[in-house]
């Protein structure tokens, strides 16, 4: 569960009453009140801390209270800590600089699906596939792959062009840098070249329940003042209806290399010694990357992820989970 009180502090706790082990989501009839969570099914009231604060017929036990989960804020977006044995954790998600007043506001879409963490993060690697499944033109990465402690940062450019309705839009011609921190947290900084304009990206992977992940992609822009060139007859409108037509446009060509890729991610069979070409090289250092966040420092293998898949993520990875945005 996740709320707000007034005061617009943020709790996200275990969906389980402490009291007789009721669910306390909206769906078993729990609610928000007065900033507390209050149980369906004999009324106990919970503040923003986890505590029981009151209850319809006694006074609140001291020893009634939720398992609450670390939690930070980044443009909105509400992120919590899942550990493995109640370990705190052991590294921070670093909160991007706040975008200036000269930037759109959020447009959010999400995708659920079956799949793992990892191997939707590591298409963030995988150059090969941007240009077959995607239809990306000169694809190149910039530099290496850098690791430091849990962020993995890689840039690349690439070409493209959009189409609508069979209509060619416009190529645009872009140069990323993505920032990865742990396997479900990526936040990737764009610039366009060609028409002149900057965004910014969060693809968030969060495991729903052993099996199925949602993945939520976040989206902003710069407001495009003068773009160097005209894209789909915007030049005509004002400033700020540009700028959120234009994010509308980039969130929802990036879900639609999402739906894409899911068509692949559904299907495919995890290999963990996989027979690659030389400029597949990046795809193992990823992997490497990925060992500190399993309790064992090992990746899953094939029979290991059935396991993990069955136990409902009790094998996962500790990671920090998009739980919610302010918005929504």
């Amino acid at each position: 569960m996740a709320w707000c009180n007034d005061a617009g502090d943020v709790c996200v706790a275990e969906a389980v009453c402490p009291h007789l082990g009721a669910d306390l989501s909206p769906d078993a009839g729990g609610q928000v009140r007065n900033g507390c969570l209050v149980c369906p099914f004999h009324g106990f009231v919970y503040d923003a801390t986890g505590q029981c604060v009151a209850t319809p017929y006694a006074p609140a036990p001291k020893s009634a209270r939720l398992r609450v989960f670390e939690t930070s804020e980044i443009a909105g977006l509400i992120f919590a800590w899942h550990g493995i044995g109640d370990r705190p954790p052991r590294w921070q998600i670093p909160v991007p600089p706040p975008p200036e007043q000269d930037w759109s506001g959020v447009e959010v879409r999400s995708v659920r699906f079956a799949g793992h963490p990892q191997e939707t993060t590591e298409n963030s690697v995988d150059l090969g596939h941007l240009r077959y499944v995607h239809g990306y033109d000169s694809v190149g990465r910039v530099g290496a792959l850098v690791i430091e402690g849990a962020c993995l940062k890689g840039s690349f450019d690439f070409r493209r062009t959009r189409a609508f309705a069979g209509l060619e839009i416009f190529t645009y011609d872009v140069s990323a840098v993505t920032s990865i921190h742990g396997l479900g947290y990526s936040f990737v900084e764009i610039r366009e070249h060609s028409i002149g304009f900057d965004s910014r990206l969060w693809v968030l992977a969060t495991p729903i329940d052993g099996t199925d992940i949602e993945m939520t992609l976040v989206s902003q822009v710069r407001l495009l003042r003068s773009p160097k060139r005209a894209v789909a007859g915007m030049r005509f409108l004002p400033v700020k209806l540009r700028t959120r037509v234009m994010n509308k446009i980039l969130v929802s060509a990036q879900r639609q290399d999402v739906l894409q890729d899911v068509v692949i991610w559904r299907r495919k069979t995890f290999r963990p010694r996989p027979l690659l070409c030389r400029s597949d090289g990046e795809i193992m250092k990823f992997r490497r990357y990925c060992e500190q966040f399993y309790p064992d420092g090992k990746l899953l293998l094939a029979d290991e992820r059935l396991e993990y898949r069955k136990s409902g993520g009790a094998r996962g990875p500790e990671q920090a989970d998009q739980v919610r945005t302010r918005t929504g």
